[in-house]
């Protein structure tokens, strides 16, 4: 079956409201949200949402509806990311998170890893006064104060160069980035992935925080407090790398089993924080402890936090994670101390 995917960049510049208006027409913007990263697949869309959106973008559904494009996926060696939410090329990704949570260290730690890949890091400073902004700073290749004077940057850049671009949430509710955004678009300038953040932590709760996304990063609050870090929601973040490319079918049967598992031990936890582990059901002790193990797992070093934690950071390839995950899917590691799974690279 030919591969479809929803134009987000189309729907970002066209509605950048999306959240109220999808609501003016009797749209749920979870379901928009979930069509634009691909955790909904336009195939299994309902035909009247597919219609509403083009009518809100002003556009045929031709436009909106790109078929048999793949959407490039850029590796990062964060086990988490690279498994359930990939970065997507020269799209969009949304940090969903509280303060505390770590986003900003995410942040950092893919500025410092994909600088060495030859990525050029472009931050714009927040409207407001947020100390804990300055971390990132270092790892910036340019830092800038004005959407204009972030414009004149990348457009000083050769169009062949790969940027990476990082501002707050409070240029999004201005319209900023999505002017930003179109006027690249312009002058043929397509090879900015761009990371939105929310330093305020206001938009935890908000189904579409951001407008379009191809991808979502939501951070949890569960991880966060038992120091999981990096702490980002395996189950409800997501990517339009996932379902619009032609992503091997490894990659997305071992993610879907790994999500499967997950879930059900996130659920067997709540039991066992009450009744402890001999309130479990035999049936679900192999799933309490293989989820256990997985968790374990997906905790990863950072570069960036050496010089505060003493452990060395760990970059992990996609096909070694994929490779860990499938052991521990089949329980190979169900014998191993869950210590010796924290905070490791891949297995040994």
């Amino acid at each position: 079956m030919e591969k479809l995917r929803l134009n987000v960049s189309l729907l970002r510049r066209k509605v950048p409201n999306l959240t109220s208006v999808a609501r003016s027409v009797g749209l749920r913007p979870a379901t928009v949200s979930n069509l634009c990263t691909g955790k909904i697949s336009v195939g299994r869309s309902e035909v009247r949402t597919l219609v509403a959106l083009a009518e809100l973008a002003e556009c045929s559904l031709d436009e909106l509806i790109i078929r048999g494009e793949s959407v490039e996926m850029i590796e990062t060696g964060v086990k988490t990311l690279d498994l359930f939410a990939p970065l997507a090329k020269g799209g969009t990704v949304g940090l969903v998170a509280r303060p505390g949570m770590g986003q900003l260290v995410i942040l950092s730690e893919l500025f410092d890893r994909l600088k060495k890949e030859g990525y050029i890091t472009v931050l714009l400073k927040p409207e407001d006064e947020h100390p804990e902004f300055k971390d990132i700073v270092d790892y910036a290749d340019i830092v800038t104060d004005t959407i204009d004077k972030t414009y004149e940057e990348i457009a000083k850049l050769s169009k062949t160069k790969e940027i990476l671009f990082a501002a707050d949430r409070s240029h999004v509710v201005s319209g900023e980035i999505y002017h930003l955004q179109e006027r690249l678009q312009n002058i043929g300038v397509d090879s900015v992935t761009t990371f939105l953040v929310d330093l305020k932590g206001e938009v935890v709760d908000e189904d579409l925080p951001y407008g379009p996304l191809e991808t979502l990063w939501q951070f949890d609050a569960d991880l966060a407090a038992r120091r999981k870090f990096p702490a980002v929601n395996p189950i409800h973040s997501t990517s339009s790398v996932l379902e619009g490319s032609h992503l091997d079918q490894t990659h997305l049967r071992t993610q879907q089993q790994a999500q499967k598992l997950l879930r059900r031990y996130r659920e067997l936890r709540s039991l066992v924080n009450v009744r402890g582990t001999n309130g479990l059901p035999a049936s679900e002790t192999e799933t309490y402890n293989r989820g256990e193990r997985l968790e374990a797992y997906l905790t990863q070093p950072f570069y960036v936090a050496e010089a505060f934690t003493g452990v060395t950071g760990k970059s992990v390839n996609l096909q070694d994670t994929l490779h860990d995950v499938r052991k521990i899917l089949d329980g190979a590691v169900d014998s191993t101390d869950i210590e010796k799974l924290d905070y490791i690279g891949k297995l040994q």
